[in-house]
């Protein structure tokens, strides 16, 4: 077998979406990068309805496939033909992803170096209107018996990447594309690639550890080892002294971005990596809170407080620095109108600055009912507030397609995170049960209230007293 050995694959499926539409034809074709060694072809039983408009397409009718396979019946199969080769697709994310997918679903991780011809073809041959498969086979002549069914694309596939590898820049660009984009003489010499093919292409967190282990970098991403690439291709400062220092490689798979988000943050304040620069900060020292004044209008005021100030306070949000609270209040003054005499930011009697500038609404001189105007500062309020009011669950996707991630706030702040069977009922015990408690702070707030409102189809399950 020669050093690179191909696997080209083509799917046949009931719609677009990997994780929602199924897998109904599968065609793989090994090459070993001379002349095709294998092939392997049958119909799926998606277990679904396929749509008229794909069989239309494809040709493939529920009758077809009744007595065919389901897929974890063909699943030893796929993984044995595609073990230590190279994953090569036209749009290999739409292929990759399916597999990846149905894969999930029986609980396995599968995990391929991957090729795509549409990008390969854009490199090897520039200036095409056009690099869909269909308009590639028209280009290039290349016959087809059966076009949209999975072997005879499969094998066109098959016949583009043969043309492919005899130009002369072949070798050179599919070496780049399958290794994320990095060139050997790019890479950290204390690594080589099958590291960076060995981490997951999930989401989670991950850790660049020194000659003596230390972490010295913590980073997030919805795909740890395509993220892990880009640090080692960029040629920022920062790149440049991870390329230097980092001996190993670590991480932790969490599924939601929403938890990786908080992990991150928990990771950095706790580990202190040499190389991060935001999210550092411990100390929020500075606080935003609220208040209601005699005339019945909601009040801002920012500035330092002690512990004991804030058990008096309706605090909104904390900081690490006055300037990050005044310069939240001056971004939501302008988001929302508010007024500047108002928002702790302009003192004296009178009309505010902005109001001669017709950017207020003149609540300052009670021009503007405290109605009207409160209605607005309770917008800026909830864009504001890094304390919670109330205790609830958060439920997010997991790891697998079998858990689910569970996140809780108590007591106004974020306490920590775990994971819980989907089968599970969502029990406040249950629930309570799989979080790892964690300590907050209004960085991991202002994730939670970002999620929440990038979201609005996010499970919030609130706490019973």
């Amino acid at each position: 077998m020669k050093e690179k050995f191909y696997a080209i694959i083509d799917l046949e499926t009931t719609g677009g979406r990997a994780s929602r539409d199924k897998i109904t034809e599968i065609a793989i074709v090994l090459h070993d990068g001379e002349k095709i060694v294998d092939k392997f072809e049958t119909l799926i039983n998606p277990e679904c309805y396929i749509p008229y408009g794909i069989t239309q397409l494809t040709g493939i009718t529920q009758e077809m496939v009744a007595g065919a396979p389901r897929f974890f019946e063909v699943a030893k199969k796929v993984v044995e033909m595609t073990e230590g080769a190279i994953f090569v697709a036209h749009n290999v994310r739409f292929d990759y992803g399916f597999l990846k997918e149905e894969f999930a679903r029986l609980g396995y991780a599968f995990t391929r170096k991957q090729l795509c011809t549409v990008r390969l073809s854009r490199k090897v041959f520039p200036g095409l209107g056009s690099y869909s498969l269909g308009n590639l086979i028209r280009h290039f002549n290349i016959r087809v018996d059966d076009r949209h069914r999975a072997m005879a694309d499969a094998l066109a596939t098959t016949d583009l990447f043969e043309r492919i590898l005899t130009k002369e820049r072949a070798e050179s660009e599919i070496s780049t594309l399958v290794n994320l984009g990095i060139r050997e003489s790019k890479f950290p010499n204390h690594l080589n690639l099958e590291d960076i093919h060995a981490l997951p292409d999930t989401c989670g967190v991950y850790y660049l550890h020194d000659q003596t282990g230390t972490v010295i970098y913590v980073g997030k991403s919805i795909n740890i080892r395509k993220r892990i690439a880009e640090h080692f291709t960029d040629q920022t400062d920062k790149a440049l002294k991870l390329h230097a220092a980092v001996h190993h490689i670590s991480c932790e798979v969490t599924g939601s971005e929403m938890v990786a988000l908080l992990l991150e943050s928990h990771e950095i304040k706790t580990l202190h990596p040499e190389v991060n620069r935001a999210q550092r900060q411990k100390q929020f020292p500075f606080v935003i809170h609220h208040y209601v004044n005699t005339a019945g209008y909601l009040c801002f005021g920012f500035g330092r407080t002690s512990a004991r100030e804030r058990k008096k306070l309706n605090l909104v949000s904390e900081y690490p620095t006055l300037t990050r609270a005044k310069g939240r209040l001056e971004s939501v003054l302008k988001q929302f109108e508010l007024c500047s005499k108002y928002c702790g930011l302009e003192s004296g009697k009178g009309a505010c600055f902005h109001y001669h500038l017709h950017q207020c609404g003149g609540a300052c001189v009670e021009a503007e009912s405290a109605d009207a105007y409160n209605e607005r500062a309770h917008a800026a309020m909830v864009s504001l507030r890094t304390v919670f009011e109330e205790d609830f669950f958060l439920i997010d996707q997991g790891r697998d397609p079998g858990e689910k991630a569970v996140v809780l706030v108590e007591n106004g702040n974020y306490c920590g995170y775990g994971y819980i069977s989907a089968a599970d009922p969502f029990t406040q015990e249950n629930l309570r049960d799989a979080v790892r408690y964690r300590k907050g702070n209004p960085e991991t707030n202002r994730i939670i209230q970002r999620v929440i409102e990038q979201n609005p189809g996010l499970i919030v399950i609130k706490c019973k007293n």
